[in-house]
């Protein structure tokens, strides 16, 4: 079967792609046709009126305890299914790990940490950064003179993606905002989590890869990918993990 050719159209069909391969990105990447964005009619990508597609999808699928989402991939969102997420944490842990991350990115795991977890918006605030994403503000003192805002939205989000990518922090769910109507709307703002609070089963990782090194979990999860997609070539996945 040329996974690459599936056309992906509804929820159940998504999961049973995500057991099957392990590792599925949400967006396009280094390897033609690996995202769920190329295997989604256009249309269908971020849901009929938004109610009703991959994007509205994410939630749920988290909450099946079957697959991790977070920014995982090049810093992109995407799924990793638990069966592999031992050994894709003990490979990410050893190349990118905590005690390496800025004191800011550490600040931010330790307020998350204590909360277990906390919506996006919550973990900005409490780790003292703001909810604007301009990187100076207003100086009363001296107007020509702004001051310089290290702790800004977009310095946030680039450390939570960081984060991410090292298995640090996953999302355990989207929450929507409602309006008077009782009906749900909008993106839906992401709720974090770390792995050990989401799946405490899964720790010590050690023993959930059955020993095996960092490096040794790498090759495994390349060869598995090789296997599935031999066509494709190996640095191309190498990049992607």
């Amino acid at each position: 079967m040329d996974r690459f050719s599936i056309i992906i159209e509804s929820q159940q069909q998504l999961e049973a792609l995500i057991k099957e391969i392990g590792f599925l990105p949400f967006f396009k990447n280094g390897i033609e046709g690996f995202s769920i964005e190329e295997m989604t009619p256009p249309e269908l990508l971020f849901g009929d009126d938004f109610e009703n597609g991959p994007w509205q999808w994410k939630g749920p699928i988290i909450a099946n305890w079957e697959s991790a989402y977070g920014k995982f991939f090049q810093k992109k969102a995407g799924y990793v299914s638990l069966e592999w997420l031992p050994d894709f944490m003990n490979w990410r842990r050893s190349q990118l790990p905590l005690k390496k991350e800025t004191a800011d990115a550490r600040h931010i795991h330790e307020v998350l940490v204590g909360n277990e977890s906390m919506l996006s918006k919550q973990l900005k605030v409490a780790s003292g950064f703001t909810l604007s994403r301009k990187r100076s503000k207003f100086n009363p003192e001296d107007p020509a003179s702004p001051i310089v805002n290290k702790r800004n939205g977009m310095a946030f989000d680039a450390l939570i993606a960081g984060l991410q990518m090292g298995t640090h922090v996953c999302i355990a769910d989207f929450e929507y905002l409602v309006s008077k109507k009782g009906e749900t709307y909008g993106w839906g703002v992401a709720r974090y989590c770390t792995p050990e609070a989401m799946y405490p089963d899964l720790f010590p990782i050690r023993d959930r890869v059955e020993g095996r090194t960092p490096k040794q979990s790498r090759k495994r999860i390349i060869d598995h990918l090789q296997g599935l997609f031999p066509d494709v070539e190996i640095k191309k996945i190498e990049k992607l993990i």
